[in-house]
């Protein structure tokens, strides 16, 4: 029992910084889980994460609507795309050699690093575009502030069935990629990109979970480490929501290439 103990701590950070960033925390958990336990599969791995995953996002989620920062429209319609997209992920992740997930999980990491850091930010000139394929959200903050921005949701959801299925094959909730296409593909702002992606992994990661349970991923183990994980992540969320009314979004974005490089290369040296 001892050796788990770190677990809630390590759920507390896990919490915060992915609810701060809005992925989630699969991008942190998974390295860890995979270098802490290196005999478990990556099914079960993958189960653990994801179900942690729910909780923070349920955490996360319940924060930032307070906050009045989630678009619940866009969001339903997303978090739906990726349902089909988590079940054939579920499916699928036991199938996979742990040396080639290992690599696959960090190439995918390294990549979205680079795009999101290196990429030029382009700033809002305050004019929305308005065209039979977009769609046009308004949504007003609790502190008064207000965006408008278009997006075309046939791109959005195309992209969710795909982070559907990537999150729950590589037990990373998703976010890690949501939160960089809709911001930069959707043209989101990026605290309403962070709090909507939140909502829409409550209802992913919960698919993909019940999809694990019921296929047999925890009957190897994991329940253990899962509770202790979800009873930090749950107080983390909070703290990351808190803090995300501080913290500028340019910052935000560069937080999440930073830490999106570091796994990505931390993982395809443990794959070595």
């Amino acid at each position: 029992m001892e050796q788990h103990l770190w677990l809630p701590v390590f759920g507390l950070i896990v919490g915060t910084l992915g609810t701060l960033i809005g992925v989630g925390g699969g991008f942190l958990m998974m390295p860890v889980l995979l270098l802490a336990y290196p005999d478990a599969s990556p099914d079960t791995i993958t189960s653990i994460s994801l179900a942690v995953i729910f909780f923070n996002a349920l955490s996360g989620s319940w924060a930032y609507s307070k906050m009045k920062r989630i678009d619940y429209r866009s969001g339903l319609v997303f978090a739906a795309a990726t349902i089909p997209g988590a079940i054939l992920g579920a499916l699928t992740s036991d199938y996979i050699p742990r040396r080639t997930f290992d690599i696959l999980f960090g190439l995918l990491m390294i990549a979205a690093s680079v795009h999101l850091y290196f990429r030029r930010t382009v700033k809002s000139k305050g004019v929305v575009e308005k065209r039979d394929r977009l769609t046009t959200r308004t949504i007003t903050e609790k502190n008064g502030t207000v965006h408008t921005f278009s997006f075309n949701k046939r791109i959005g959801i195309v992209l969710s069935v795909f982070v559907g299925y990537i999150s729950s094959l590589l037990g990373i909730g998703g976010g890690i990629i949501h939160v960089p296409a809709m911001i930069r593909l959707l043209n989101f702002p990026v605290h309403i990109a962070t709090a909507t992606s939140h909502f829409i992994l409550v209802i992913m990661a919960l698919t993909a979970t019940v999809v694990h349970i019921a296929s047999g991923s925890f009957s190897h183990g994991g329940i253990y480490q899962t509770v202790l994980l979800s009873i930090g992540v749950l107080l983390g969320a909070q703290a990351g929501a808190l803090l995300s009314q501080r913290v500028r979004g340019v910052w935000i974005i560069r937080g999440l290439a930073i830490a999106l490089a570091s796994v990505g290369i931390r993982i395809l040296f443990l794959a070595r």
